[in-house]
């Protein structure tokens, strides 16, 4: 036993010829591991040096770009109880398809000849403006007579009138002709006063002589009466011409008085017709409003109410509509940090929720089962979870969207920015800096002007 702890084993394998030592010790086993060593140091010192894209990665849900398109409520304009139901939860209807008939709740229209009385009432207040407007134009042509009958009469008085004047300057030529020839006879009866004095004419001259002069003053008084009277006369168809005026003014006055009321009253008829039309259209389209229609093509879901007779308020709620043809986009959520990293037009990869993917963030090409997209908006302002809301389209030029997608699934997004090496993106890592800004635009400015 001594003799075999003495012995020295590697000397004795050498010259020993059994096999147990080699399987036992393994003195004369070769081994690989130092080249395995340096073989991986070199790959991992190769890998460092591999391109790596760099990324930031936000979580978001399907959306569209467009407003019209996103799920929207169909509420009811009027308040009224549900009638009938025409679809139900799930049913897909086309733009124009009648989704639920709506009764009238309110006292004031449950006349169900509302719009005729309506339209009768229009057309009696629409005579009553025809009747204001006939006595409009009999008026007009009243005052006309009126103005023809006056032009009339002033012409006849002014004749009158001339005649007169005339007729005065006559009496007044009378009166003149008269006061001469009683100045004649007082000279004559002047003189024979003397010459009968003297004898040389008989008193029957001078008798004769008197009487001439008599006669010619009674005719002095006649023609100045005449005289007088003809002034009279000419006063009078003066104050008659002026009374013609007065008269005829006041008729034609009253006449345009007339025409004015009934203008003014055919205006107020006019705007009651209006209102009462006003009136009448609302009523029109009320009842339009008791069907409920389908704004544009699609699925309806959450339906609000159930069964017939319910109440709806205005404006409340009654389906949502999910729009059948939209165009899909995602909008992501990114922190505040990475905001100044996204751009207009910047490339970004996806993974649905539901969709199968293989996903290297580093090398998206090498990736299976993502689909590209380009950011369409970047909001300025802050959403009520603390990050920014980025909207993101379709890549025309990368493969298609699923056609499987829904309204509000979830989606996972890269955005892509600058490729660096795998040993610049660990550095950079192991020191908190941010990626690389990149701006897709600025490059492709650069390459054009190259």
């Amino acid at each position: 036993m001594n003799n075999y702890l003495k012995a020295n084993i590697e000397e004795e394998s050498l010259q020993s010829t059994l096999s147990s030592f080699s399987k036992v010790y393994r003195i004369r086993k070769q081994t690989n591991t130092k080249y395995w060593l340096w073989g991986t140091l070199g790959l991992l010192i190769v890998i460092l040096f591999l391109p790596w894209t760099q990324n930031i990665r936000a979580r978001g849900n399907v959306t569209t770009l467009r407003q019209e398109e996103r799920p929207q409520e169909i509420n009811t304009v009027l308040p009224g109880r549900i009638v009938k139901w025409y679809i139900k939860e799930g049913d897909y209807v086309k733009k124009g398809d009648t989704i639920l008939q709506l009764g009238e709740v309110k006292v004031d229209y449950f006349d169900p000849d509302l719009l005729k009385r309506t339209m009768q009432q229009i057309q009696a207040k629409q005579q009553t403006v025809d009747g204001y407007k006939n006595k409009v134009r009999t008026t007009e042509i009243q005052a006309g007579a009126l103005e023809v009958a006056r032009i009339l009469k002033l012409q006849s008085l002014d004749n009158k009138l001339l005649q007169q004047q005339l007729k005065v300057a006559s009496d007044s030529v009378d009166l003149i002709a008269v006061n001469n020839e009683l100045q004649v006879y007082q000279r004559q009866i002047d003189a024979g006063r003397l010459m009968l004095d003297s004898g040389v004419i008989s008193l029957v001259d001078f008798e004769k002589r008197r009487v001439n002069f008599q006669n010619a003053a009674a005719k002095k008084i006649s023609v100045e009466n005449k005289y007088l009277q003809s002034k009279q006369e000419l006063i009078n168809v003066g104050i008659e011409k002026n009374s013609v005026i007065q008269d005829y003014t006041d008729k034609i006055s009253k006449a345009e008085g007339d025409k004015f009321s009934a203008l003014s009253s055919a205006a107020s008829t006019e705007a009651d017709v209006a209102k009462l039309q006003n009136l009448y259209a609302s009523y029109d389209v009320r009842n339009q409003l008791y069907y409920v229609l389908a704004p544009q093509s699609g699925q309806v879901i959450k339906a609000k109410k159930a069964g017939i007779n319910e109440i709806l308020k205005e404006g409340e709620m009654i389906v949502e509509i999910v729009p059948s043809k939209v165009q899909y986009a995602v909008e992501l959520f990114v922190d505040p940090m990475d905001v100044p990293l996204i751009s207009i037009g910047q490339k970004v990869r996806f993974v649905f929720d539901g969709f199968p993917a293989i996903v290297f963030s580093g090398w998206p090409g090498s990736s299976y089962g993502t689909f590209g997209g380009k950011v369409s908006s970047i909001e300025t302002s802050v959403s009520s979870n603390g990050k920014f809301r980025v909207l993101v389209a379709e890549d025309e030029h990368d493969k298609k969207w699923p056609a499987h997608l829904r309204m509000g699934g979830g989606a996972s997004g890269i955005a892509l920015l600058k490729d660096v090496a795998i040993y610049y993106e660990l550095w950079r890592n192991i020191n908190g800096f941010p990626p690389e800004y990149y701006q897709p635009y600025a490059e492709n400015e650069k390459k054009k002007n190259k």
